[in-house]
């Protein structure tokens, strides 16, 4: 699934390159004002952080929600009390669009990411011409030289890479990197189950200067409360906010949990 997934977005990619080519590309994300600092907005706290998702659908669920406009979604979260909004940008299996986190960036001032399945420099430079400040790399999805490339090309744009992992060699890949944003996934990209332990199985393996977030397996507050008992300096959220009918009060319950 994970390399179907990856296989498809960049395919999508590259017809997108045939009518944009990389170089506009790459000088649409060097006028871009700066990145917002990521890490200074997801910095351990008193309380745990949340990053809220915007996500229309997912391969293991279907359809989750129309969210036919985005930005207003976007600005129930940060009312809410999100430090940072999550964009799905995959289309064929999650309905995202890298218009979709324009109009967030248009809307919000709270740190965005680009959630997709990035494994060209290409992505890369499209998720700061549309105006990301973070963009997730899945480990799983890429091997070491391409992780550490896009890596690097992510933090020279001045983004902050969210580096995903899913056992004890990912953490290790990733703090191999220099990383200081590690993500722990629950759900297993190659079956899709979940596992909501396995980020307290892995926390102390991700290194003390780098900031820590679960993802995934999050449906009730009692479910932030575990991650954060577990470790968590943040939590990733989405499916349970796109589809309550109060995603505004849901974190705020999420935040006090």
């Amino acid at each position: 699934m994970l390399a179907d997934l990856t296989a498809n977005a960049v395919s999508d990619a590259r017809a997108r390159e045939v009518g944009r080519p990389i170089a506009e590309v790459e000088r649409a994300a060097l006028a871009r004002p700066a990145a917002i600092d990521a890490l200074a907005a997801l910095a351990p706290a008193d309380r745990v952080r949340i990053i809220a998702e915007i996500k229309r659908s997912s391969p293991s669920r279907g359809s989750l929600a129309a969210i036919a406009d985005p930005a207003a979604l976007a600005r129930s979260y940060e009312l809410g009390g999100a430090s940072a909004i999550s964009v799905l940008t995959e289309g064929r299996k999650f309905g995202g669009s890298l218009a979709d986190l324009e109009l967030v960036r248009e809307t919000v001032s709270l740190p965005v990411l680009r959630k997709d399945f990035i494994a060209t420099p290409y992505q890369v430079f499209e998720a700061r011409a549309a105006g990301a400040d973070l963009v997730l790399l899945i480990v799983a999805a890429l091997d070491q030289p391409v992780l550490a490339e896009l890596h690097a090309l992510i933090l020279e744009l001045g983004m902050t890479p969210l580096v995903e992992t899913h056992s004890a060699d990912e953490v290790e890949r990733a703090a191999d990197l220099g990383a200081k944003l590690i993500g722990v996934n629950a759900r297993d990209l190659t079956t899709f189950e979940l596992d909501a332990d396995l980020f307290g199985r892995l926390a102390g393996r991700i290194p003390a200067d780098a900031i820590r977030v679960a993802e995934s397996a999050v449906k009730h507050a009692a479910d932030v409360a575990h991650y954060r008992d577990a470790g968590a300096d943040v939590v990733l959220v989405g499916e349970a906010l796109v589809t309550d009918g109060d995603p505004e009060s849901t974190l705020r319950r999420f935040l006090e949990a």
